[in-house]
């Protein structure tokens, strides 16, 4: 299939937009004879021959400085991390799965071109983990190619697992598909594939994809660079930015999960695929581990928890959007209240901004391409929609509508807006992924010299929220990424900027080179629920180039006009998929502050009713959640049961003799009895808990 250069872009004459589904690849040879041909030619690059640029030619003495300070000899382009490893001893060469070379990650096989800072990398920090899944999808994608005779597309690592989308053409993965699917994949890593690197051309690279039009087409769209990096993992050829492990015997357990049905490049109406997706780990114990606590997050499936606690549904007549019901609508408004205390406390305003989506607005705050798949398709000639992807441009136009001045600075905004997303049906998963949800959006407008403590606060706001909530986080910096706007100069004070603050808030934090916003650089805030999983949901972005799109200024002290800079930060992100974290996080059994099931009042017989509906309106004049047990044919025992089954933090008993005396009696929902009180002294306590938002109020009661 001949290709032509056209305006620095790759077009593929002949390469149709509906892919075919061939069978078993008649061009594999070929394919894979050319592979070897072009990676031959590049072998002496390791080896032999002068140094290129700046590199100091091959065998020259190089430094190896390891963390921890200790220094090591090598030879440049001659010494590979995995040598090192080697060296080094103690079973590192064992779990050492990709390197990280001055910064950059790379292949353990890939040598070493000059002095360099090395860390190696294993399967327990995020990068080695994704080297990880990302090799054992080539492995599942090599597999399904031989399995099914299908067209590999693409393939990639998530955060708790990775997939492969193949072409199969009208047939599907069948369920019953899946273990014999397991045991090939297994087999293939057993039989230790290497994984080779190729840096391909352009021209190359349609060479080497020439039969498989999804590649081609990816090639076309995203290779701007003069080569890109091609593996080699069996029969599979795939390109794939890396790094990746050394070869497939090092993936000891893999599971297959599921199969689905998705879209070429996620856009609905383009080619379909079939998409498998799948988890593998150094060890069988690692995905023992996995399964156990997979089972247990099952148990605590939030969609489970909504159901049983009546929070909240959803209805295929408005596929993406969630019903909140009353108990449900608790836990929502509770949390925003909470922020919005925060908020107050910490000098920011709530605004409000139209529930409207201009294309032309989105266009000119430079972000139109990375939203663009998350918009609703925008009609020939209309100019507004009525959704909002975001509130950022609406906040710049809020900044800009009259004169500011420096002594306004720093203008702190909040705004709780309804937001939409175009997210394809079949990623809609309960509240973690939705097409209408609320986000604790906010933007603060500063001077550069105000920048620093405007970090601290966010970073001390961020602190103060998640210990209310329960959860431990660690932090990212993320720096700029390959298709950034602006200039490298205002990037490079950014980041020192961001690096500043977190040295000063004396957390531990990680460096994320390259996943920083196109717009800025960002701190990323992980946080860890009570099953030890990881979540993104905070983050703060420093933003210099909205403010110079929308020509923000503001009067400076000196008398001339000065750009602001722009900060985003969220804390919660979306207020849906925090609701489904702490659901999971807690099970179902909420700390009182955010409980819909804070009291339940029991009567011990029907005639005491009237005493406990008493009770019951004492409590909730009070401001607490209360409910009464009206069940006259359970005993007494079986009602305390089921409010402990159904998680109420308290159960107030009241008998003939609690009546009498104005009292109740006290349980937890561990069943601890505490005894009888008096009701309003109760009541104290409870708000005293609750107002407090400890995590424990039944052990403190």
């Amino acid at each position: 299939m001949p290709c032509a250069h056209t305006g620095g872009r790759l077009l593929f004459a002949g390469a149709p937009r509906r892919h075919r589904v061939s069978g078993p690849d008649p061009h594999l040879a070929e394919r894979l004879r050319l592979f070897q041909q072009l990676r031959a030619a590049q072998e002496p690059r390791a080896g032999t021959g002068d140094g290129v640029g700046d590199q100091p030619p091959p065998g020259t003495p190089i430094r190896i400085a390891l963390p921890g300070g200790s220094r090591l000899p090598g030879r440049a382009l001659q010494t590979t991390p995995f040598q090192v490893a080697t060296q080094l001893g103690g079973g590192l060469a064992e779990v050492a799965l990709v390197a990280r070379v001055n910064g950059t990650l790379q292949d353990l096989d890939w040598p070493l071109e000059s002095d360099t800072d090395l860390e190696l990398l294993g399967f327990s920090t995020p990068e080695g983990r994704e080297a990880f899944w990302r090799s054992s999808a080539c492995v599942l994608g090599a597999v399904a190619e031989q399995f099914y005779g299908a067209t590999f597309c693409s393939a990639k690592a998530t955060e708790d697992g990775f997939f492969c989308d193949v072409h199969m053409g009208d047939r599907t993965v069948q369920r019953g598909d899946l273990p014999a699917l397991e045991d090939a994949c297994a087999a293939f890593a057993r039989a230790g594939h290497r994984f080779e690197r190729l840096e391909a051309t352009r021209e190359q690279l349609a060479q080497l994809f020439k039969h498989n039009t999804f590649q081609l087409q990816q090639i076309e769209e995203e290779v701007t660079s003069p080569t890109a990096t091609v593996y080699r993992c069996g029969p599979l050829l795939q390109l794939c930015r890396g790094p990746l492990l050394r070869h497939t015997g090092l993936i000891a357990a893999l599971r297959v999960l599921t199969s689905s049905a998705a879209f070429w490049r996620g856009v609905r109406g383009h080619q379909s695929l079939q998409r498998v997706t799948a988890v593998a780990f150094p060890s069988a114990q690692q995905l023992a581990a996995w399964q156990q606590a997979r089972d247990e997050a099952a148990l605590r499936d939030h969609r489970r928890i909504g159901q049983e606690q009546e929070l909240f549904f959803f209805h295929e007549l408005s596929p993406g959007s969630c019903f909140f019901l009353p108990r449900g609508a608790h836990i929502y408004n509770t949390l925003i209240e909470f922020i919005r205390s925060e908020y107050r406390a910490r000098g920011f305003c709530e605004v409000v901004t139209p529930n409207v989506f201009s294309p032309r607005l989105w266009q000119r705050s430079g972000h139109w391409q990375h939203y663009a798949p998350h918009i609703f398709s925008v009609a020939a000639g209309a100019e507004t929609l009525s959704l909002k992807p975001m509130n950022c441009p609406a906040h710049c136009l809020m900044f800009a509508h009259r004169p500011r001045s420096w002594r306004e600075l720093p203008l702190r905004w909040a705004d709780f807006g309804v937001l939409h997303r175009n997210e394809p049906p079949g990623t809609l998963t309960g509240l973690t992924r939705l097409r209408r949800f609320q986000q604790d959006d906010a933007h603060i407008f500063c001077t550069l010299e105000q920048l620093e403590g405007e970090m601290d606060a966010c970073l001390d706001f961020i602190r103060t929220v998640y210990a209310a909530l329960g959860f431990s986080f660690r932090l990212a910096l993320a720096t700029r990424p390959a298709g950034f706007l602006g200039d490298p100069e205002t990037w490079d004070r950014a980041e020192q900027q961001l690096e500043r603050s977190l040295r000063t808030f004396g957390q531990p934090w990680e460096l994320s080179p390259g996943d920083g916003a196109f717009y800025g650089p960002k701190i990323d805030i992980q946080i860890r629920d009570a099953l030890g999983r990881q979540h993104q949901c905070g983050t703060i972005q420093l933003d210099f180039q909205m403010p110079e799109r929308f020509q923000l200024e503001y009067a400076s002290a000196t008398g001339g006009a000065a750009r602001p800079v722009l900060i985003h930060r969220a804390v919660l992100g979306s207020v849906e998929r925090m609701v489904a974290v702490l659901a999971e996080s807690c099970g179902g059994r909420w700390p009182l502050w955010l409980s819909p099931l804070q009291v339940i009042v029991i009567p011990q017989a029907p005639e005491l009713e009237d005493y406990a509906r008493e009770v019951q309106a004492v409590l909730r004049g009070g401001g607490m959640v209360a409910d009464l047990d009206r069940d006259t044919g359970a005993t007494l025992a079986r009602k305390i049961r089921r409010a402990q089954l159904a998680h109420y933090n308290f159960q107030l008993v009241v008998g003939r003799r609690e009546r009498d005396r104005g009292t109740v009696s006290v349980r937890t929902r561990d069943n601890r009895r505490l005894g009888e009180r008096d009701l309003r002294r109760v009541l104290q306590r409870l708000r005293e808990l609750r107002d407090s938002r400890v995590p424990d109020a039944e052990e403190r009661f």
